[in-house]
């Protein structure tokens, strides 16, 4: 106790001479020790769901309102729903919110509304500053993200937004503050979808993991080569051996670590196979890719206090392609959306099972929205959309943030119904920090542009 109190005092006295001017890195590797000292003994953990190709929000969450769904039936022609189809959701009493529904696909999300485990962020978007309306967006020069419209760009801005540019995730950022509560920092940020910038971070290895555990270097790992144990050992100790210069001694560090990783979760994994009933899935969910990333991730959570494993706080990454809808959008987003529906469903019973249910939470992300304005078979690229946060410790059966006026030409569209975001990707980030141990005070090295907005906690998170 003597040595962690000397140890957080130090960091913290260095902290104030770094706090006006001291490297990003610096300040994280400061704060990570001192988190250490002050170590819970809770566990929570968040889950990203990134929607790649820009899932159409309009599609999603849709008004019911008779005027509002008769401006969206008009701009949307032959794309939008029929209004007899969507389910309901309920309406909150004395809320300015418009009476609202979900896609025909999502009744599982809608179950999970209704029970109070899921709320909806509306109209969320990268912004650098708040912007009031669409002309301040086009006659003047306020700061505003990069390449907007771009997918490849605005999926990095979404994970990654900084001044800096988007190399560094957010997500990553949150594991760099709180790697050091962890036993095992390796496996503090965790994707089960291949590299993600959202992981990305100055100091925290973002482990990636396949659907159905560790990944091993090949034959290494298998025990034997040709039926040759005496094989298998040579060849890891060839590839594991130190190098004479700086490039081959850190592909030794790498492999090392790599081989010595494979072993402690495949370890760990082994206590909770896919088999067992409280992570298997459900038949019609074994062929699917989302719901498989989910069971991966749901396993490493049932592990979380295995001694190869040892967490108190993780940030995992999942992922869905084909939600790029420019035609065929009606049989394309709704194939889509009953994956993410039932997937969620299906990793909110297994928290359940595994007794994290208010300690796991699992948010959707997107490149960006669509267009309000069909294209004849789909829409286009937009900016603002809907989003879900689903878990036993969100404050659900809500809407958060502020429903647009779904129409064209209105004070917030900025072009062919691209809607202008009325919160920030930097709030919705911000809120799930705190809920994760963030201080207050420690958000804008996660979050460098969170000054510039009114609030920082968007409410849909319990203490």
């Amino acid at each position: 106790m003597q040595a962690s109190r000397r140890e957080f005092l130090r960091h913290a006295g260095a902290l104030s001479l770094l706090r006006a001017a001291g490297p990003l890195g610096l300040q994280l590797a400061g704060i990570g020790a001192a988190a250490a000292a002050t170590q819970p003994d809770d566990y929570r953990a968040i889950v990203c769901l990134f929607m790649y190709g820009a899932n159409d929000g309009h599609n999603t969450v849709i008004s019911l309102d008779s005027e509002a769904y008769k401006t969206y039936a008009a701009a949307r022609s032959v794309i939008a729903l029929p209004r007899e189809a969507l389910l309901a959701l309920p309406t909150e009493q004395a809320s300015r919110t418009p009476a609202l529904s979900l896609h025909p696909e999502l009744g599982p999300l809608q179950s999970l509304y209704q029970r109070g485990s899921a709320a909806i962020l509306a109209n969320v978007g990268p912004l650098v500053v708040p912007i009031k309306d669409a002309a301040t967006f086009k006659g003047t020069n306020i700061a505003r993200p990069p390449k907007l419209f771009s997918h490849n760009d605005q999926q990095a801005i979404w994970q990654a937004f900084s001044p800096e540019g988007a190399k560094i995730g957010w997500g990553g950022r949150i594991a760099d503050l709180l790697a050091a509560q962890n036993g095992k920092h390796l496996f503090t940020a965790i994707s089960a979808a291949g590299n993600a910038v959202f992981l990305a971070s100055d100091r925290t290895i973002q482990y990636q993991i396949s659907n159905s555990g560790a990944i091993g270097f090949n034959r290494t790992n298998a025990g034997n080569i040709y039926g040759s144990a005496k094989g298998a050992e040579a060849l890891r100790a060839q590839i594991a051996a130190a190098q004479g210069d700086l490039f081959g001694q850190e592909y030794a560090t790498v492999v090392n670590r790599s081989i010595e990783a494979h072993g402690l979760v495949s370890a760990a994994l082994a206590r909770l196979p896919e088999t067992d009933p409280r992570v298997a899935l459900p038949p019609e969910l074994a062929q699917d890719k989302l719901a498989q990333q989910l069971r991966i991730v749901a396993r490493m959570i049932g592990v979380r206090d295995d001694e190869n494993i040892q967490q108190r706080r993780q940030i995992f990454f999942v992922s869905l392609n084909g939600f790029d809808t420019h035609d065929h959008q009606l049989d394309k987003q709704g194939e889509l959306l009953r994956s993410v529906a039932q997937s969620i469903a299906y990793f909110q019973d297994a928290m359940a099972e595994l007794g994290v249910a208010d300690k796991v939470t699992v948010f959707t992300a997107s490149d960006f929205g669509r267009a309000l304005l069909s294209n004849g078979d789909g829409s286009d690229h937009g900016w603002g959309s809907h989003h879900f946060i689903v878990g036993g410790a969100v404050k659900g059966g809500r809407v958060y943030g502020q429903f647009p006026d779904i129409a064209l030409n209105t004070a917030t569209d900025v072009g062919n119904g691209r809607l202008l975001p009325t919160t920030a990707v930097d709030q919705y980030a911000a809120t799930l920090a705190r809920w994760m141990g963030v201080p207050e005070r420690d958000l804008p090295l996660v979050l460098p542009n969170i000054g510039n907005f009114a609030t920082s906690d968007l409410g849909f998170m319990q203490a």
